[in-house]
């Protein structure tokens, strides 16, 4: 039975990293790995699936066996509890955040079934859409707490997407605003060109409003965006390597803002979404986003 469910997510587990395949993650319009605040997410060892419209597809295959209840930070535009579901998915087992359950202890799931409703979270901004958070553990580990996911393996490889910094507002509200930029592929995954020893790769994360980011490839050493080193990557177990930060402070037409969140889209659905409470700008304004290599005051 493990093998068959293993078989059915696709996923598989060598020395402990678990490897998701694009079949799995090509089922939600993006993905990100690092762009959270919460320790979940360090070294790479959990990932946030945005599907398409208010459907929960689950990425796993197996059998539910526990649905948990949590209480959430208290934020005004979100309710005060969250919910876990747990599946047994063979080699070891799922952690699902973010979805009000429709299934039940003993229940089978299928690969790109509803869970459930999503759930608009306090544990994340305002800025940030509806998502299933994803990760996995040992069967002897303690499946309820945040910390303590196996590192992954992401089975796709997104194209560096360049950017000069510049675009125009197609949507706005009080918390972020969508450039119309970069261009990018219609086909495959795609995120923000980063450099690292001349290499590019792809830069994801809360840059630079939560503690540290990563990057989709095999690079280590100074990370650099529009010209300016932004953090050192490091590797970590998986694919993704850790990038701590250097202190630099983003701006949208010489206007300090909180930062940019990176993630890596599919199809076509990409582009730099400045974020913050202070951004302001609005449709149809033309933004220049430059890096100052010093914190913000």
């Amino acid at each position: 039975m493990a093998n068959e469910q293993a078989a059915a997510t696709g996923m598989s587990v060598t020395d402990g990293v678990v490897t998701l395949p694009a079949t799995v993650l090509e089922r939600y319009r993006r993905y990100t790995a690092y762009n959270s605040p919460y320790v979940a997410h360090d070294r790479g060892c959990a990932i946030d699936l945005y599907p398409e419209g208010d459907a929960a597809p689950s990425p796993v295959a197996g059998e539910v066996i526990a649905t948990e209840t949590v209480r959430a930070p208290p934020k005004p535009y979100a309710p005060a509890e969250d919910h876990l579901v747990v599946v047994d998915c063979g080699p070891v087992v799922a952690r699902i955040m973010h979805v009000d359950p429709s299934v039940e202890v003993g229940d089978s799931v299928e690969v790109g079934q509803d869970l459930g409703d999503l759930v608009r979270a306090g544990f994340f901004a305002r800025w940030v859409p509806n998502h299933l958070h994803v990760g996995f553990r040992r069967h002897d580990q303690n499946h309820l707490r945040a910390g303590g996911s196996l590192p992954l393996d992401l089975g796709v490889d997104p194209t560096p997407v360049d950017w000069d910094g510049t675009g125009t507002v197609v949507d706005a509200a009080d918390t972020y605003a969508v450039l119309d930029a970069p261009e990018v592929p219609d086909d495959g995954f795609c995120g923000l060109a980063a450099t690292v020893d001349g290499q590019r790769v792809v830069l994801d994360g809360g840059f630079q409003h939560y503690d540290a980011g990563g990057l989709h490839a095999d690079a280590t050493g100074p990370v650099s965006l529009l010209g300016e080193t932004v953090g050192d990557a490091r590797k970590s177990p998986g694919s993704a390597n850790d990038v701590a930060w250097r202190p630099v402070t983003v701006r949208a037409n010489d206007r300090p803002v909180h930062g940019i969140s990176l993630f890596c889209g599919q199809r076509g659905d990409y582009a730099v979404k400045i974020v913050g409470d202070d951004h302001g700008l609005e449709a149809g304004d033309r933004v220049e986003v430059t890096l100052d290599p010093a914190p913000r005051e």
